[in-house]
């Protein structure tokens, strides 16, 4: 199963909590604008984007629909090339796999390349359970681990920090885990980078072992491809003694031809980059270079799930640039945390449905309810994953997953509804009774809205819609009355 924060409450709660906070609003409206300016400048570079979205979109259709063949050549591919394959359907055979290797390294500490697939599965803290200390060094995330707090965006974790709090987290924490922050740190960016710099090198330095996921795989030649800003990830690919990559089965591409479209793809969509500043490459074992054990954990965690929902399965096409996040203006205004997973954001809302199944967590099952459907998560994203029809798609199967229990407010609503327009008599029954309401709504109601109509209060059961909208009170006249005392609009006009 996909990881879910502890105790996060469903969407519209967290979501209610995240928007009172100002400062993570303030920080979110200001890095989400400016990571879209910069996506925006660089697309608009490209003259034949379209076309290579159709692209990256169709290679990832057609490799999902092949799924199984790929696979296979890419276990292939990388036991020819020395590295040794683990195949884990769930979260704990992952997790087992890597404190494994560890164990029988004897080492007590593993370097981590950022990696979304690992926290999916809680890997530190199965490692960490077993005796394993996982250190982050990624920038983002170590600040995230070293604030003991939660990622909150999917290429920036740690969004919804800024900068004096980053400083805060480092003057606080660095000390307790290894070289504490210079005395004189300051907020500025080229000094927080160079603080967590200095810490990490140590790390790097002595670890014997390294954990990584990966962008991509190529199954022609067994190759996996990592990319990153900072150059952490080539640390860790290249100094440890052993390497232990955990993949998600999706992440698979046919040929290094295949790889090209999305390498062109994913920094403009989520850094705003012509070009990513590393991409490294690992194919197995290299003698006297880089590490000389690899292990490639391939992760279905209801990924398999996904695959046979005919409308979701696009969103195995994801390539995790977090455009879709950065557009959103839910995300922006409520932040990841509010989520409860790994994954925030538009991807967030239907990926986790999709991995772990509606109608068993209340949570889950409120995801594909945190949008407006406006369309600009589809706009922005690199492989065209339809995103709001997939939304709307999901809570389907959750109004269905719900059919055989006591039905909710909503439903007996849609029932009374129903029952009342399937019948011209009711129906005319209803709207002389509705007269009768209106004219006490409109000695009683709450205020007058535009027109003269009096606007009703809260209505039981049904406060969370009516408390925030003006529910007009039910008219005096009903049309059908109207009609028969005017002759159908006649006697208005004559007089």
């Amino acid at each position: 199963m996909t990881a879910t924060f502890v105790g996060m409450p469903p969407f519209p709660e967290a979501a209610r909590a995240a928007l009172a906070d100002t400062q993570l609003r303030s920080n979110l409206a200001h890095a989400t604008a400016t990571i879209r300016a910069k996506r925006a400048a660089v697309v608009a570079e490209v003259d034949d984007w379209e076309e290579l979205r159709l692209a990256g979109a169709a290679i990832k259709d057609n490799t999902l629909l092949h799924l199984d063949e790929h696979l296979v050549a890419l276990e292939a591919a990388l036991t020819a090339r020395g590295a040794t394959v683990h195949w884990a359907t769930d979260a704990a055979e992952a997790c087992a796999v890597v404190a494994r290797v560890a164990r029988d390294h004897g080492v007590d500490e593993v370097v981590k390349v950022k990696s979304m697939v690992t926290q999916e599965i809680g890997l530190n803290e199965a490692l960490a359970a077993e005796g394993v200390l996982a250190w982050e060094t990624d920038l983002a995330e170590l600040i995230v681990q070293l604030g003991d707090d939660l990622p909150s965006h999917i290429l920036v974790p740690a969004i919804h920090r800024n900068r004096a709090e980053i400083r805060e987290i480092f003057e606080r924490r660095m000390k307790d885990v290894g070289r504490p922050a210079p005395d004189d740190l300051v907020d500025d960016p080229a000094r927080l980078a160079e603080a967590a710099r200095l810490h990490l090198r140590e790390k790097f330095l002595r670890a014997r072992m390294a954990v990584s996921g990966a962008n991509f795989a190529v199954a022609e030649t067994g190759t996996l491809v990592v990319v990153e800003s900072e150059g952490n990830g080539r640390m860790c690919l290249t100094l440890p003694d052993v390497l232990v990559s955990v993949v998600g089965i999706e992440k698979v591409v046919p040929t290094w031809q295949d790889l090209d479209v999305f390498l062109q793809l994913l920094p403009r969509s989520s850094t705003g980059e012509r070009m990513n500043p590393y991409t490294s490459t690992w194919t197995g074992v290299t003698p006297g270079d880089g590490p000389q054990e690899v292990h490639v954990v391939l992760l279905d965690n209801g990924r398999t799930r996904a695959l046979a929902d005919e409308v979701g399965r696009q969103a195995l096409r994801c390539i995790r640039c977090s455009a879709c996040l950065n557009v959103c203006p839910v995300y922006e205004r409520t932040g990841g945390h509010a989520y409860g997973s790994v994954y925030p954001g538009p991807i967030g809302a239907i990926l986790n449905p999709l991995l772990r199944g509606v109608g068993t967590d209340e949570q889950v099952d409120s995801l594909p309810y945190a949008s407006s459907l406006c369309g600009a998560c589809f706009e922005a994203c690199p492989v065209r994953i339809d995103i709001p029809s997939v939304l709307v798609d999901l809570r389907a199967q959750v109004v269905d997953a719900h059919r055989a229990g006591a039905p909710k407010p909503e439903a007996l609503a849609m029932r009374a509804a129903a029952w009342s327009l399937g019948s011209g008599a009711r129906l005319g029954r209803l709207e002389r009774l509705s007269g009768v309401v209106g004219r006490v709504a409109g000695r009683l109601g709450r205020r007058t809205l535009p027109g003269g109509r009096r606007a009703l209060g809260r209505l039981p059961g049904l406060g969370g819609w009516s408390g925030a909208r003006d529910l007009p009170a039910p008219p005096v006249e009903s049309f059908r009355a109207w009609w028969r005392r005017t002759d159908g609009g006649r006697t208005e006009e004559r007089a």
